[in-house]
């Protein structure tokens, strides 16, 4: 009965935009594994993270290049908690995700990364994303009320010479562009004759998941060659396949290819969905995807786990 119980669950891990100041605090509090993950990250980077995520101001914990590492130690930490209380990934799970910088969450959590090797790959990857093109050059904007198929084709007419790719596929009527300032800010003109209800810029300091972020792909590719990766306990679902996979070898050549490629949560979903998953937790930070989650497929219940009033509910869950 058991094994059979757990194959219907999975693990995802937040992205970007579910940071929040204070996240991660109670949880801390309460518990000493928690705290002893914060720790770890700070002095993996060297600086008092877990005092910006906490203490704020919003501005800096936003900075990529803290936002990433931080949303990957709160992730961590409420799965020490949920471990030291008998939840076990390889038993009580079936995959791991996680959007964009949430894969990496996902992989240490699957004991592929060390939490230390994770935070600093994050940190490295916010930093070179910012890098990769200048402050004003590119641009992201949500597009409301249409699918894929109808965002490639705004995509295509919006970019006249410049980029615009898909960097999302979020959900059936949410998806993301990411480009050059001047092709986004056609977005909207150019997408009514596609019946694109809004396009919404979005507060982002770069371009993420498009070709403009190529310089930062190079940085990943050479720092993740200098990392021990390990097979992760359960399969990852892969941002840009929409396919699990295991091998450390593809699992690198992949996370290289997302800092560029397409976000395909979406597909992701429907992957798990299919492979007979009923219950996606949602560990971290925020409750995003599991608002997504009833979007993709409304058999799908989704479980956000990130504060100590969590915990108990969702260890009865997964080990009763």
């Amino acid at each position: 009965m058991e094994s059979n119980k757990s194959m219907t669950n999975a693990f995802v891990f937040p992205g970007q935009g579910s940071q929040a100041v204070g996240m991660g605090k109670e949880l801390a509090a309460a518990f000493p594994e928690a705290k002893a993950v914060f720790d770890e990250v700070d002095a993996a980077l060297g600086q008092k993270l877990s005092q910006i995520m906490w203490e704020g101001p919003a501005e800096t914990l936003t900075l990529t290049e803290n936002a990433q590492p931080a949303l990957m130690a709160v992730s961590l930490a409420v799965m020490r908690v949920l471990e030291a209380r008998g939840v076990n990934l390889g038993q009580h799970a079936t995959f791991v995700a996680g959007h964009s910088l949430g894969e990496y969450s996902a992989l240490a959590a699957a004991g592929t990364f060390t939490v230390a090797d994770a935070a600093r790959l994050l940190k490295l990857r916010g930093q070179a994303m910012q890098k990769a093109v200048p402050v004003g050059v590119g641009a992201m904007a949500a597009l409301l009320g249409v699918g894929l198929d109808v965002a490639q084709k705004i995509a295509a007419d919006a970019a006249q010479g410049d980029v615009c790719d898909v960097a999302n596929d979020n959900d059936t009527t949410q998806v993301v562009l990411s480009g050059h300032k001047t092709a986004i800010d056609r977005v909207g003109e150019v997408g009514k004759a596609h019946g694109l209800r809004r396009a919404m810029p979005l507060p982002v300091s770069a371009p993420f998941h498009c070709r403009l972020m190529q310089p930062a792909a190079d940085a990943m590719a050479e720092a993740l060659d200098k990392v021990t990766m390990k097979a992760p306990a359960v399969p990852v679902v892969s941002n840009v396949l929409a396919t699990p996979i295991s091998d450390p070898v593809e699992i690198k050549k992949r996370l290289v290819e997302q800092v560029t490629g397409t976000v395909r949560w979406r597909e992701c979903v429907l992957a798990m969905s299919a492979a007979g998953v009923t219950n996606l937790y949602e560990i971290g930070a925020g409750k995003v995807l599991t608002g997504l989650a009833g979007r993709i497929d409304k058999s799908l219940k989704g479980t956000a786990v990130n504060g100590p009033a969590d915990i108990d509910a969702a260890v009865a869950a997964l080990t009763g």
